[in-house]
């Protein structure tokens, strides 16, 4: 098994700038660190190079994501808008009104490559030249919308690499696993209509977008059941991510026979996320990616491309990051959870009475809904 590899060193020298956490400048903010820091991804980097990781992985080049292929997800108004920002002596924003998705100059180029660096890794499995692939990139990309970024994302990097690949290898059906703990909600917006591409998102309900991301919101007419949402309660663990994965997603994806899966991988679930309330752990990510692998062998070859996405702790997203891509490379290195005695042993991992409520609700809905189409 090969695993492919993308990492830039520009990806962390993209400048979300100076105001503390999220909140947008204004008068009586005073400076800080913003929450989505370099050091978080540049430490990930490190991690696998110094447990020997790196030895077993096949680094794959980048580009940058061209016009052709931005516009294919994106307008062009909205290109244009960055392309004008970009220009700004100190830099624009990406959202069209919030500062709420900031960038420095130079900061389109490399969301351009973040863009690129997805569909290189696409491009990569589909072509056989590797049997799955980790893009380490950033800025993230799951929140971003055709016509506006959103929540620190510009492009929206998974749906670029998919229609990328579709376009140009006649991929047919895609599946996409989100299990960021905010809802992946660009990326269901971009293929609502669209029933060869299944959108599948496992996250805290209503945490960031408040309007998006329930039972009910399965696909557009022509699309019906190409959309699944797994909202779960603020609390939730090893258990109930466990049992929504593989009694509600997997299912799922295997039945709807993609011959491609994406997985947009956000680490803000993890236990010491600052900006997420779940409880995840190293080996959480580690069972969840094994899941996916075995499921990816029987279903598609073993095709199989992993998106970074979220995760703000930057001494703790290295470790999950690094058990995600051990699995896909078959892997093992000495690294091992230095506080799995804090995550594993603590008592709300179980699955609680109104997580196992949120998942009896999510398959009542699917359930009731109409037949899915034949896709």
């Amino acid at each position: 098994m090969k695993t492919g590899w993308i990492y830039r060193d520009e990806y962390d020298w993209y400048d979300m700038g100076r105001s503390p956490g999220l909140i947008p400048p204004g008068r009586f903010v005073e400076p800080g660190e913003h929450l989505d820091q370099p050091s978080t991804r540049r430490r990930a980097a490190s991690l696998v190079r110094a447990s020997g990781l790196a030895e077993h992985l096949t680094p794959l080049p980048v580009t940058a994501a061209g016009d052709t292929e931005l516009l294919r997800v994106h307008t062009r108004d909205y290109l244009d808008f960055l392309i004008s920002q970009d220009a700004l002596p100190k830099g624009g924003h990406a959202d069209r009104g919030t500062w709420r998705t900031p960038f420095g100059p130079g900061g389109l180029e490399i969301a351009r490559l973040s863009a690129g660096g997805v569909t290189a890794a696409a491009r990569a499995v589909v072509e056989g030249a590797v049997s799955n692939a980790y893009a380490l990139v950033r800025p993230p990309g799951h929140h971003a919308l055709p016509d506006r970024g959103m929540a620190l994302c510009v492009f929206a990097n998974v749906a670029v690499a998919i229609k990328a690949v579709r376009h140009e290898y006649g991929v047919g059906r895609v599946a996409v696993i989100d299990w960021d703990v905010h809802h992946g909600n660009g990326t269901q917006e971009i293929f609502w209509d669209d029933p060869d591409v299944l959108t599948v998102s496992i996250h805290q309900d209503r945490l960031l977008q408040l309007s998006t991301g329930d039972v009910e919101e399965m696909g557009g007419p022509d699309a019906l059941g190409a959309c699944l949402n797994v909202p779960l309660p603020p609390g939730s663990g090893s258990q109930a991510y466990r049992e929504a994965l593989g009694r509600i997603v997997l299912p799922r994806v295997r039945d709807f026979a993609p011959e491609l899966i994406v997985v947009a991988s956000g680490y803000d679930a993890s236990f010491f996320d600052p900006n997420g309330h779940m409880l995840l752990g190293v080996e959480d990510y580690r069972w969840m990616t094994q899941q996916v692998v075995d499921l990816a062998g029987d279903i598609c070859q073993g095709r199989l491309v992993v998106a970074h996405e979220g995760g703000y702790s930057p001494w703790y997203v290295p470790y999950c990051m690094l058990a995600v891509v051990e699995t896909l490379a078959g892997e093992r290195t000495e690294v091992a959870d230095p506080v799995a005695f804090i995550v594993e042993g603590n008592p709300f991992q179980a699955l609680s009475a109104d997580q196992a409520r949120a998942l009896d609700r999510v398959e009542a809905a699917l359930n009731a809904a109409p037949p899915r189409r034949t896709l």
